[in-house]
């Protein structure tokens, strides 16, 4: 019995031990914008959890539409139409509502033109891209390089927004 007693609680110590140590390295790692948008960029749902953790132990200013940008790429790589719905308006609210707190916010509205621009014409996300495009249009000069440097990246494949409009 003294055994059993013994693995249990040095099993626990080792799962508590690991636990610890794993969310102390995600919460060690900082939020940076270039790594958010490479995973934006990706198709890889690992990447895309890890960043979630990130931004969500993160103290960045309005994370809350990085985090709601992330989502709605998670509902694009899981299964089920029902998770994929939810995830996608749970993302879609977070994004919208720090828009809402700050609707001077160049990336989000550029975050929210990407997403629309690719979000299923059943979900009736389409509303904001002329808008978008415009404030996008106006502030980029003022953005990051960092940003700036996505936004060029996506206007490749974008339909509404290309370089030469920036």
């Amino acid at each position: 019995m003294k055994i059993n007693t013994i693995r249990k609680t040095a099993f626990t110590a080792v799962f508590l031990l690991t636990t610890g140590f794993f969310q102390k390295s995600i919460a060690q790692q900082k939020f940076e914008k270039s790594t958010f948008y490479n995973v934006m960029a990706t198709g890889d749902i690992d990447a895309v959890e890890n960043e979630l953790s990130i931004i969500q132990n993160a103290s960045t200013a309005h994370k809350e539409g990085y985090e709601g940008a992330l989502i709605v790429k998670k509902a694009g790589l899981v299964k089920g139409v029902k998770t994929r719905l939810d995830l996608f308006k749970a993302g879609c609210k977070k994004l919208e509502a720090a828009i809402l707190a700050d609707s001077t916010n160049t990336e989000f509205h550029f975050l929210r033109l990407a997403i629309q621009e690719h979000a299923p014409g059943i979900v009736k996300y389409h509303s904001d891209i002329k808008k978008d495009k415009a404030i996008i249009q106006k502030n980029y000069n003022n953005l990051s390089p960092t940003v700036q440097h996505a936004i060029l990246d996506y206007c490749k494949k974008s339909k509404v927004l290309h370089a030469e409009d920036l």
